[in-house]
């Protein structure tokens, strides 16, 4: 594998034990920006800014809810809603969320607990700025071909099951600013093996500025999309595995901070098949090594960005990662 220093001086990075591994194959897309990232944009970067762009229920109505019953009254309402959500909802299972909506937290007040969002067959849903613990299956469920999707500014732990699982179709999604933590199941990207029929051109997911922190595999876990884009995130203290291909997948694994991360990537989990992936400007400190294959396979990122380098997204995603910080 190249070794190359990107955004550090090489005295600096031999004296820190770090290495940054950049892929040959990835060099064609990267791009470095080196001017300090927003922790908090107004419209999604990535997939969800794609096939007409995620609003959520911008230009509707604007309703503040306190309890469950009034929060389930406007998420599963017709029509768009921006619902700001001001203290604990305590659901007693999963409960769906309609089209159009915004749903976030006033602060870092914005609590669901108990249950969890299953947003099934929808489109044009934004949910940012909430803390869930305690869902009894799922903190987050994308499934059924719902699409434009904005996961945002959350904080996650401690779900019976995935705290964000997209499957089933699902397409048009990016998960950015979230604090992931206390977990073990974190993010699924395709439920099942037998599923390439629904599943093969949709689940198209980005990843960006996420804190994956003390969890331990599913950062994320992919099958059959192509591509997933894991782009400026950080990892620490990481149990079993970082980001997974499988079921001939294609993952482009760009300018994210793995540290104390024993497998920053994998490429075949639990019975599934191989999957392919692509990486480029990783920075590894006290880490394994990062494992790629078939990088040439991995579709080409169809929208334009700026990555970080790799050597500033621990300092960038710990200060403007999770609630409060919008």
């Amino acid at each position: 594998m190249k070794k190359t220093v990107i955004g550090l001086a090489a005295a600096a990075v031999a004296a820190a034990g770090v290495t940054v591994a950049a892929g040959a194959q990835g060099a064609a897309e990267t791009r470095t920006d080196a001017r300090p990232v927003a922790a908090a944009e107004n419209s999604p970067v990535g997939y969800a800014a794609q096939n007409g762009g995620t609003t959520g229920g911008a230009g509707g109505t604007t309703v503040t809810v306190t309890n469950a019953s009034q929060f389930l009254r406007y998420a599963q309402a017709s029509g768009r809603y921006v619902i700001r959500v001001d203290g604990t909802i305590a659901l007693s299972g999963m409960e769906d969320v309609a089209s159009d909506k915004t749903i976030i937290g006033v602060g870092a007040n914005g609590r669901i607990t108990g249950g969890g969002l299953d947003l099934d067959g929808v489109r044009n849903v934004i949910i940012r700025n909430l803390t869930f613990t305690g869902a009894d299956d799922d903190a987050i469920n994308v499934q059924d071909g719902s699409t434009n999707i904005w996961i945002d500014h959350n904080d996650l732990s401690g779900a019976d099951d995935g705290l964000l699982d997209i499957k089933r179709g699902s397409d048009f999604i990016t998960v950015s600013w979230n604090r992931f933590h206390d977990h073990d199941k974190t993010s699924l990207v395709g439920h099942s093996d037998g599923n390439a029929s629904q599943d093969r051109g949709h689940l198209r997911v980005t990843y960006v500025h996420n804190w994956f922190q003390g969890t331990n595999q599913r950062h994320p876990r992919v099958r059959f999309a192509n591509p997933v884009h894991v782009l400026n995130n950080y990892y620490s203290d990481i149990g079993s595995y970082g980001v997974a291909s499988t079921m001939d997948a294609g993952v482009f694994v760009e300018g994210n901070y793995f540290e104390n991360v024993r497998r920053p990537t994998s490429i075949q989990e639990g019975d599934s098949d191989e999957g392919n992936i692509r990486e480029a400007n990783n920075l590894l400190v006290n880490s394994g090594s990062i494992v790629t294959r078939n990088p040439g396979s991995v579709a080409a990122i169809p929208y334009s960005y700026s990555a970080e380098p790799a050597s500033s997204v621990k300092a960038t995603v710990t200060a403007g990662a999770g609630v409060g910080k919008i």
